[in-house]
């Protein structure tokens, strides 16, 4: 039941805005408002559990990604940077402005981890130290990645684009590994 109450929750949110009643979501899911305060005392407590339940998986999957001794360390890079946890839909730029404005505890708590990718960064300095990544400022490639990557939020271009979150973060991190020019680029330029 619990599983169904939060993906109505997002459910709502998304066509809806953040700014709906339990007796809403109660209705959403044609049961009493009884039911859903056996699960969940308040909308902050669903609200948390998405926000527990995305965190936790992202730092699990990110975890598997990092201890697979399978993976080379690029791959562990280009893997860690395009996890996507369950509920992913749920973190749309629309969504986290209502929820700044109404929520700030949960906002800040979103926020910051949205902003904070200490594995990344662990892996690219082990990446700078070992030579597959470029020496620079790991500060600057970091707001780099996690900037573009953050871009994603923004649901309605990719919508609009019929782009998927996952194809988008792909080509993000080609682009920001691999760059942005083909071969051909070295016999236009003579190099």
């Amino acid at each position: 039941m619990k599983t169904r109450i939060i993906q109505a929750f997002i459910e709502e949110t998304r066509n809806n805005g953040i700014k709906f009643t339990m007796d809403d979501l109660a209705k959403r899911l044609g049961i009493s408002k009884r039911t859903l305060y056996e699960n969940f005392s308040s909308k902050v407590d669903i609200l948390d559990s998405i926000i527990d339940f995305t965190l936790s998986e992202f730092d699990e999957q990110t975890r598997l990604i990092i201890d697979n001794p399978e993976f080379t360390l690029a791959e562990k890079i280009k893997k860690a940077i395009v996890v996507l946890p369950k509920y992913n839909e749920f973190y749309d730029l629309r969504i986290l402005e209502q929820l700044k404005r109404s929520y700030p505890a949960q906002w800040e708590r979103v926020n910051r981890e949205l902003n904070q990718w200490d594995d990344l960064k662990a892996l690219l300095e082990e990446g700078i130290k070992t030579g597959i990544i470029k020496n620079m400022n790991i500060d600057l490639l970091m707001k780099l990645i996690i900037e573009t990557a953050n871009i994603t939020l923004d649901r309605q271009f990719f919508l609009q684009h019929s782009i998927s979150i996952s194809e988008s973060l792909e080509t993000i991190v080609d682009a920001l590994l691999n760059g942005i020019m083909t071969e051909k680029n070295d016999e236009c330029t003579g190099t």
